[in-house]
């Protein structure tokens, strides 16, 4: 297959010898200080639990390595929350920004490479697994759930960037592999996810909350986000709402046994002490004590009047538009030379807190963060039970109390104490929980699905223009990266790399 970068092993048994791995940290999460060594995949047929466990980890360093970058969520510049700087080095960022994305955008063809070489290793792992009875049988089999999770969430990362794709599921390279159609990519996903959470623990042993390593309740989350999006666009199969809001309730119902639940304070997720936490389903950790940086946040959000280097901007109108309180107080900086922030002499645009981090969290001049990556948030399984519900027309009163718990603790409020100023009886409870997701994670790379989900791409990047924000000579702001591609369906999904084209023109859509 010749969109994988494979090692040129003639032998398939022999196919994942001496994988030199970068770093390893996160094989407990209990002990994210020891030291990084380079890592070798045993040749053959596993015969040892420390075979599998280094299989495993060493699928871990290469998701770091990739997920440490901006890049692993450049699909997220594509939404209405997120802008990028508009004459800068940034210009992958901005292709997606202006939904106007070349087969030969840098970070896509990144992505796909990092992507596959995981997919191949969770393959090796799986084919040199065969046969192997270890005489802990817990252990064999998380790790194993660990592959399979892993892998399905990779096939699902990818396909929310660029739609259909390629299935390779064994490790012999297939030079002449196609693309799989959308509904075989989602049934794909759906079986790896299923395979997980039958094979992982309630709660991964010895780790840190947030689910460093993923436990059954973490392969549920994800299945319950992948049943909403193929509900919608572009597989539109609407039976599949039902089975979004079941799977989100099986992760509710079951939410204290697997360690989940929401934070008290929103603005507690951001804080480099809290980057361990109950509320985050999946987390990616990392550990700058060890080298293990995490390079998306800090300086990258901030504008270069405190010296910051301009990649992940807030779009004006979107913060025009989101709602006054706590919660947005929690996602953008407004406390000092940020709160001016019509009047930045280089690009006028909002901060995100989530990005730049709370007030003195993190150095202005550091890039190199310990801030984890919450890939899938508690509160997300919250709104996907309540909008699912609607949308399959089995509304409960425990699915207005998914939703009136983030809207409580959206207002500052204890999210378990009901209260009548905010809460929620009446109404379309789909659209209100989506309306919902737009607040609750915005500047979370995750946006831009839910437009594409829905079809409201064209409503949304069509109104960016800010109403009522000006410079300090009272001149109203612009869009700073204004669109340039097409807002319809046919531009939803960004192109297969050139280069993998190239090498295999079956990959042409």
């Amino acid at each position: 297959m010749k969109n994988i970068k494979f090692f040129n092993l003639t032998n398939a048994k022999i196919l994942s010898a001496f994988i030199l791995l970068s770093v390893l940290s996160i094989q407990s999460c209990a002990d994210l200080d020891e030291d990084p060594t380079l890592s070798r995949l045993a040749p053959g047929q596993y015969t040892l639990q420390e075979e599998l466990e280094l299989g495993v980890t060493g699928i871990y360093s290469r998701l770091r390595n990739a997920s440490q970058w901006s890049t692993f969520f450049v699909n997220g510049w594509s939404g209405d929350d997120i802008t990028t700087h508009r004459v800068s080095n940034k210009e992958d960022f901005r292709e997606f920004d202006q939904r106007s994305i070349a087969p030969t955008n840098g970070r896509i063809s990144s992505n796909w490479r990092d992507i596959y070489a995981m997919v191949r290793a969770a393959n090796n792992v799986l084919e040199s697994s065969e046969g192997l009875q270890l005489t802990d049988q817990d252990a064999q089999n998380r790790l194993l759930g660990e592959i399979y999770f892993l892998r399905g969430t990779m096939f699902f990362h990818l396909t929310r960037i660029h739609g259909a794709i390629p299935l390779p599921l064994t490790s012999i390279p297939d030079f002449e592999i196609g693309l799989s159609t959308q509904e075989e990519v989602y049934a794909q996903i759906e079986a790896d996810l299923l395979q997980a959470e039958t094979l992982l623990p309630t709660v991964y042993p010895n780790v840190q909350p947030g689910a460093p390593r993923p436990n059954s309740g973490s392969a549920r989350a994800l299945l319950a986000r992948l049943y909403l999006d193929w509900a919608g666009f572009p597989a539109k199969d609407t039976s599949k709402y039902e089975q979004a809001a079941t799977s989100a309730q099986t992760v509710m119902n079951n939410a204290s046994s697997h360690g989940f639940a929401l934070v008290d304070d929103l603005e507690d997720l951001w804080l480099l002490s809290n980057r361990f936490n109950n509320e985050s389903i999946w987390t990616i950790a990392y550990n700058k004590a060890s080298e293990l940086h995490n390079r998306k946040y800090g300086k990258l959000g901030n504008p270069s009047d405190v010296g910051g280097w301009q990649e992940t901007f807030a779009e004006i109108r979107f913060f025009e538009d989101f709602p006054e309180g706590p919660r947005k107080e929690a996602t953008y900086r407004t406390d000092g030379v940020w709160g001016n922030w019509e009047n930045f002499t280089d690009q006028a645009t909002p901060v995100f807190k989530k990005i730049a981090g709370p007030e003195g969290d993190i150095p202005l001049s550091d890039f190199n963060t310990d801030r984890n990556d919450f890939y899938m948030r508690y509160a997300e399984v919250l709104l996907i039970y309540a909008e699912a519900s609607g949308r399959s027309g089995n509304v409960t009163p425990a699915s207005w109390e998914a939703l009136n718990k983030i809207r409580r603790r959206a207002a500052g409020l204890p999210y378990n104490t009901a209260n009548a100023s905010v809460d929620l009886t009446s109404g379309d409870i789909a659209e209100l929980a989506f309306m919902e997701r737009k607040w609750e994670f915005a500047g979370e790379w995750i946006r831009w699905n839910d437009l594409v989900r829905t079809e409201r791409v064209q409503q949304a990047l069509s109104n960016r223009d800010p109403q009522v924000s000006r410079n300090s000579s009272g001149v109203l702001l612009d869009v700073q990266n204004p669109i340039l591609g097409s807002l319809g369906t046919d531009n939803y999904f960004a192109p297969i790399p050139q280069n993998e084209v190239d090498l295999n023109p079956n990959l042409k859509k």
